[in-house]
């Protein structure tokens, strides 16, 4: 019989097999997957349990603050606890009826009520609609990928970090935030077949498992269709002065005024694009990992002072700019060398203890709050123009 040509325009089933599957996630959706990841990380949970049903709830609950979840849906994760796990969640103030415990495939869908969700503002995972369907989706692949599916809840959860931080290559690092308990799972990744290199921090996703990788930089079409965001990981913002001049026609006369001081500080002498940006874009998400807390907590022993010196600098700031200091800006002029995140959450403590007070979300607005101005710690009553605005005055 004659050999078969090689130029046959079919392919057999072993080279079809061969091909990597696409990414399930888009860069933006990414970012998505990883900040569910920190969110939950985040949460006072015993273990890997309730990380991992909180994982599932969260997503579905992610939109408005309610979700439905099934008693098969609980039955599906495996739990070696499941009763202990929902009780873990209830702690948290998490609304889960009896009915999740129904494993019938028949019973009604469980209504579960996440009220940190269900805020119209602050809201800590600003998901749309089509992306929390895919990051849903994504974490139901993730999960059930062969490697893992039969492994313990701490394995999986960990599945589902090192996807979410692997890059388009397949490499990746462990984040700070990988809950404790998932971090003697690991070699059960490298084992099974999920992993193919594991040393240190640092990992390589297998190839079979490669379409879960969610840390890749967006293509030329995902840069052109997506809309700016502020993001905990860097910043997509392209800045075009017709989009500014419009944002500051559209604004208040007051926050207009408060914009153009930042932006014509002399001594700070920001790029425009960095000033446009702090105001046109949303103010990132508002929740930090529980080692973030425990370098606040040891960092505030060393600094008990930290709120009336804050309180003092704004004071002198904006004596100096005519306008408050950023968290950066604070930071560094407090001489607090600290990562981002636990400068951050210095504020937010400093801000809940009344040392400090801002407006709203509008950035550079820093200033003494309640408990400081009970010790004195005040603005004056009429503030001087900014140095850099010139008077219309002859």
């Amino acid at each position: 019989m004659p050999e078969p040509s090689s130029s046959s325009s079919k392919t057999s089933p072993a080279v079809d097999a061969l091909q990597p599957l696409p990414f399930l996630l888009t860069a933006q959706q990414g970012e998505a997957a990883r900040a569910l990841l920190s969110y939950v990380a985040s949460l006072p949970l015993p273990g890997s349990d309730p990380q991992l049903l909180a994982v599932v709830v969260t997503i579905r609950a992610a939109r408005g603050g309610t979700g439905n979840l099934t008693g098969a849906d609980l039955a599906a994760l495996r739990l070696h606890e499941p009763r202990e796990a929902v009780e873990a969640l209830r702690g948290l103030g998490w609304q889960i009826g009896d009915g999740i415990f129904d494993s019938d495939p028949a019973a009604p869908p469980v209504p579960v009520t996440v009220p940190d969700l269900a805020r119209e503002t602050d809201h800590p995972l600003p998901l749309g609609k089509h992306v929390r369907s895919r990051v849903s989706g994504w974490t139901t692949r993730a999960l059930s990928a062969k490697p893992v599916k039969k492994l313990p809840s701490a394995a999986r959860l960990a599945a589902l970090f090192a996807a979410a931080y692997s890059t388009a290559t397949l490499l990746g690092q462990i984040p700070a935030d990988l809950p404790e308990a998932c971090r003697p799972a690991l070699p059960d990744l490298l084992s099974k077949g999920f992993l193919t290199e594991l040393s240190g921090t640092t990992f390589q996703l297998a190839p079979a498992v490669g379409h879960l990788a969610g840390r890749r930089p967006p293509t030329e079409e995902e840069q052109a269709m997506r809309r700016p965001v502020r993001t905990a990981v860097g910043q997509w913002f392209a800045f075009h002065a017709d989009a500014w001049e419009q944002w500051k026609d559209a604004a208040t006369p007051a926050l207009r005024r408060h914009a153009e001081s930042v932006e014509r500080c002399a001594l700070c002498a920001l790029p425009v694009e960095r000033v446009a940006e702090a105001f046109m874009l949303p103010a990132g998400n508002k929740f930090f990992s529980r080692k973030v807390k425990v370098a606040y907590g040891q960092w505030k022993d060393e600094y008990p002072d930290h709120g009336p010196q804050a309180a003092r600098f704004t004071v002198a700031f904006r004596d100096e700019h005519g306008h408050g200091p950023s968290f950066k800006q604070l930071g560094e002029g407090l001489g607090w060398t600290l990562p981002r995140p636990v400068l951050g959450f210095i504020v937010v403590r400093l801000v809940a203890n009344g040392w400090l007070t801002s407006t709203g979300q509008v950035p550079w607005t820093l200033r003494p709050g309640e408990a400081a101005q009970q010790q004195g710690i005040a603005l004056p009553a009429a503030r001087k123009p900014p140095r850099t605005v010139a008077s219309a005055r002859p």
